[in-house]
Order: structure tokens, then sequence, then C-alpha cells
């Protein structure tokens, strides 16, 4: 693993990947998008692991993209980047991401916190998409995932101005899932993951797909999908154990089949 992301396994069935430019207060740059493609598809193929946190530092989580490598770029040279590849293997992961925020949440840090499933905020993160202050404009996804996470009147406040905003403002706004205290965050990440890693593994998944599916797709096709998915986990082990266990009054034994 590159020493610009980190990965730990705290516990079975937990990954912790762990942004690491601390000096640049993890600001994203090429070799870091790669890197964070590279595992994310690594973990998304690995059996041991049912669920991940991604989380930076204390004082950012990410502060967006690394400008050094986008000041004289050219239309081109951003096209052959092939940015919606690295942006992708995040967005398809089929296990659970929780981000775990502190500090700093900007432009592709937003971004990338909203690329996961359950976003945990600490009481003094900050987030905001201020690219239309540089004179462009959010590339990662933020026009489409923030309007589907709080509105379209909310999204544009906050894309059109370029204003930070609190994490208390993003729970308000449906754009965080819990706040808690800074020195809590990862704790609490953590926590939630190893919560999930208990679950059953494909109900897991088939719910996450169905949400997605119906994001992208509409309502129709959501609700085609996840009807789909409900009768094939009727075919699954840990459906039986699920519901002997609950008639039995006994907590359940999953074996992720």
């Amino acid at each position: 693993m590159s020493g610009i992301l980190l990965e730990e396994r705290p516990f079975d069935g937990v990954a912790l990947l762990r942004l690491n430019r601390p000096t640049v207060l993890n600001a994203l740059n090429l070799d870091l998008r790669h890197a964070l493609a590279d595992a994310f598809h690594r973990l998304d193929a690995d059996a041991q692991v049912r669920a991940i946190v991604l989380a930076g530092g204390e004082r950012a989580f990410c502060a967006g993209a690394d400008l050094t490598e986008y000041v004289d770029a050219t239309p081109t040279e951003i096209m052959e980047r092939r940015m919606d590849r690295l942006w992708d293997a995040i967005g398809a992961c089929r296990k659970p991401v929780i981000a775990a925020v502190r500090g700093h949440a900007l432009g592709g840090g937003c971004e990338l916190a909203m690329h996961a499933d359950i976003l945990v905020a600490g009481r003094g993160a900050r987030f905001g998409q201020p690219e239309v202050k540089l004179g462009i404009m959010p590339g990662g996804g933020a026009t489409q995932r923030l309007t589907q996470a709080v509105g379209k009147f909310a999204a544009l406040h906050i894309l059109l101005r370029g204003e930070p905003f609190s994490a208390d403002a993003a729970l308000a706004m449906g754009l965080a899932s819990e706040v808690v205290d800074d020195e809590q965050v990862e704790a609490r990440a953590l926590q939630l993951a190893g919560e999930l890693a208990a679950l059953p593994v494909q109900a897991l998944r088939l719910i996450k797909e169905a949400v997605l599916e119906g994001m992208s797709s509409g309502l129709q096709s959501g609700l085609r999908f996840e009807r789909r998915s409900f009768q094939t986990l009727f075919a699954t082990q840990d459906k039986h154990e699920g519901m002997r266990a609950r008639l039995e009054k006994r907590a359940p034994n999953f074996i992720g089949s």
C-alpha cells in the first residue's frame, strides 16, 4: 500500500483506508486517486472484507484536488486522465463504505465523502464545493450526488455560492448521517462498520445496489430491482438463519452465503 494511502484491518471484516498527505491537507493528486481506485477494486474483491471505512486526518478529511496538477492543465490533458474511472472504482464498490470526516471536506474531498454510503462527521468538520471560485465547476459528481442528497435548492445554494458549511448544516440537510464529537469520529465509524460486518453480506450488497439503481434509473427500475433482489435472498442460508434465530429468540450467526 502506498505511503499516501494507508490501510489497516482494525478487526475482522473491516478495512480502514486513511488518506495520508497531511502537509497538503490530504489533497487529491493523481497518485492518491490511483491508489484509492486500486484499493477499492482490491477490497471489493476480498471476501474477508465486509465493510470499509475511509478516513483522513484530524485537520482534514480531504481539502480537495491538488491544484498544482490542474493550474496549467489543458482540456485534452484533463480528458486523458479519465477521472471517471477512478471515481467509479469507489462509487461501484459493492460493500458498505463509511466516510469518517474530520476537518476540511472541500471540493473533491466533499465529493469523495459523498461516494460513501454512510457519512459520520465531526462537529468541527467543514464541507463545501468551492470550485466556482476557481473559475471551474465540480467534476467528481457533486452536481448530481449533492442534488440527490439535499435537493435542488439546497444544492444550488452550495454549488453556486461556493461557501463552506458546518457539519450540523450537513446533517440538517441530509448530507451527513451522524454528527459526533471530533475525537469520536473514527471510533463511531469503526463501530458502525463492525455492526455491518456482522450482517448478511448478500443482503447488504443487494440493499445498496437497489438504492443506487433507483437513484440512477428511476423509481420503476429501482422497484423492479428491489423485487428481484428480495426474491433472490430467499435462496440464501443467511435468510434461513436470520429468520430461525428470530423465531428461536437467539442471536443469528450469519455466514455470508
